[in-house]
């Protein structure tokens, strides 16, 4: 049986299905391999929701993990019930007011959309396009067996 992604509704980006598929795809992007993609929509979808006036900063936050051990900071994002956070730029250190530490008590609401939808709204909502690996390119290297040499041997 296949599934038919025209079987499947189509989202209307709207605050809240906007909000709810970034946090799919954020909450993804954690346990990803490679979650380049998933970061990347995830930025570009809360800078045009910011653009747009959808979405608003609230403030700076101490990063949960901070890299190279130094304090650094994160924007916190408020889109329809949900927060995000992004990183931040120099303009935001001067406009936006310091929350310090997060409050790991707070926590998005549960959403119901799975991450095919939340991609599918997400990338139709930016216009970004996810890199796909080469078709025409082998995976996968055939198998070579060692050759194992007696001691004293040359090769």
């Amino acid at each position: 049986m296949h599934k038919h992604p025209s079987k499947m509704p189509q989202l209307n980006p709207t605050i809240d299905n906007l909000s709810q598929s970034i946090s799919v795809v954020n909450r993804h992007a954690k346990t990803a391999t490679d979650p380049k993609f998933l970061y990347k929509l995830k930025q570009s979808s809360l800078q045009k929701l910011l653009i747009e006036g959808k979405a608003k900063k609230i403030g700076l936050h101490f990063s949960g993990n901070p890299r190279n051990s130094q304090q650094q900071s994160d924007i916190l994002v408020q889109c329809g019930e949900y927060t995000f956070h992004l990183p931040p730029t120099k303009k935001d250190f001067e406009e936006l007011p310091h929350l310090g530490s997060l409050n790991q008590n707070v926590r998005n609401p549960k959403s119901t959309i799975s991450l095919n939808q939340a991609k599918k709204l997400l990338i139709a909502y930016t216009g970004l396009k996810e890199d796909k690996p080469d078709q025409n390119k082998p995976q996968n290297k055939r198998y070579v067996k060692p050759v194992f040499k007696k001691l004293g041997e040359s090769y």
